[in-house]
């Protein structure tokens, strides 16, 4: 079973705990901002790219971070980074722009994508992701998110994002 059904029965199963928010639907940061007001833990954003080797990586770092794109690819162990395509997120992970998250690894087949968690979600105590809709929010544990993946065959990476020097 996969999808949002898949989701709470993996949740459930693994014991993990989670808090879930319905809300209007958000598709960026700045339209989230007022449902992030309203919700405790660390906000998120992702970035769903392809290497110039054609790999695909979902990275997810907090919500404010402005991503060193340049920087990026020696932080998580690749070549030159590009964003992916809206077709390849679909083929991928079964969700389009704006509805991002890594929970969406529960509908990638294990190798066809890496998800990469910032090191300081991956050790906050609750993260908040979207349950692949952006109609709503799940609170949970950077290590119960790492968790997950694991459980759905992918080996998440951690790692210390660049973020773009501010001016």
């Amino acid at each position: 079973m996969r999808g949002e059904a898949g989701l709470r029965a993996d949740l459930n199963a693994l014991a993990i705990p989670f808090e879930h928010h319905d809300h209007e639907a958000v598709f960026t940061v700045a339209e989230s901002r007022g449902v992030k007001n309203a919700i405790p833990g660390e906000h998120t954003k992702n970035l769903f790219l392809k290497d110039a080797g054609g790999a695909f990586w979902l990275v997810t770092v907090p919500a404010e971070m402005r991503v060193d794109l340049k920087a990026l690819p020696r932080a998580i162990g690749c070549k030159r980074v590009s964003f992916g395509k809206p077709e390849d997120m679909d083929r991928l992970l079964v969700l389009t722009p704006g509805s991002v998250t890594p929970l969406g690894a529960i509908n990638a087949a294990p190798g066809s994508i890496t998800v990469v968690l910032d090191r300081t979600l991956a050790e906050a105590d609750r993260i908040n992701v979207h349950p692949l809709r952006n109609t709503a929010t799940i609170g949970l544990s950077g290590a119960d998110c790492l968790r997950l993946l694991e459980h759905w065959g992918h080996a998440p990476l951690v790692a210390d994002i660049p973020a773009q020097e501010t001016r």
